[in-house]
């Protein structure tokens, strides 16, 4: 099965070498909106093609990280669904938590790459070798992303970042061949 995804090989190259890839969660694998219940329980909303882009990234031997402003069950859930074992919930500071990941990990920003929406995302993005930003992404961030999704947080944007840097790991093919038997 011959893969129909392209992208520019100057993009591919900037991406290659990436074994850590972190994500935010509002804006990012949700549309960033806040639902509540009556009960006060923060309900969102999680989009399928992004939960298994993050599974594939695992089987390509990249390590999906989240790094969320937030905390919730759903969320805690959905990962734990996902088989993400490396989160930082409830984390303003970005930084310090992808430092110390890195660093549990034995790897360096030269192979990370990271995805946001928002301002408290730049700490991280600005420091990986790759970054990008979903379509509904604040004006600085993707200022400050070398790639911009055509779909929006919480509609396929993590998907596409994974389908990216799936492509330029080489391990797409593969992975769209294994599906496909």
């Amino acid at each position: 099965m011959k893969p129909v995804l392209t992208f520019p090989a100057a993009l591919l190259l900037k991406a290659q070498g990436i074994r850590i890839a972190f994500f935010d969660v509002d804006g990012v694998l949700t549309d960033g909106g806040l639902h509540f219940s009556e009960q006060g329980e923060t309900l969102k909303r999680f989009n399928t093609l992004d939960g298994h882009g993050l599974k594939l990234l695992q089987r390509a031997g990249i390590v999906p990280v989240v790094i969320t402003g937030r905390d919730s069950l759903a969320l805690r859930n959905r990962l734990q669904a996902l088989g993400v074992v490396h989160a930082h919930f409830g984390t303003e500071n970005k930084g310090p938590a992808a430092v110390q990941t890195l660093q549990e990990l034995g790897l360096n920003w030269s192979q990370a790459a990271a995805m946001g929406d928002d301002w408290p995302d730049l700490a991280v993005m600005r420091q990986c070798a790759f970054a990008c930003a979903p379509a509904n992404a604040h004006a600085e961030v993707k200022a400050h992303a070398d790639h911009v999704t055509t779909e929006h947080g919480g509609h396929g944007a993590a998907r596409a970042f994974c389908d990216l840097l799936l492509v330029a790991s080489g391990r797409y093919a593969g992975l769209l061949e294994d599906a496909a038997r």
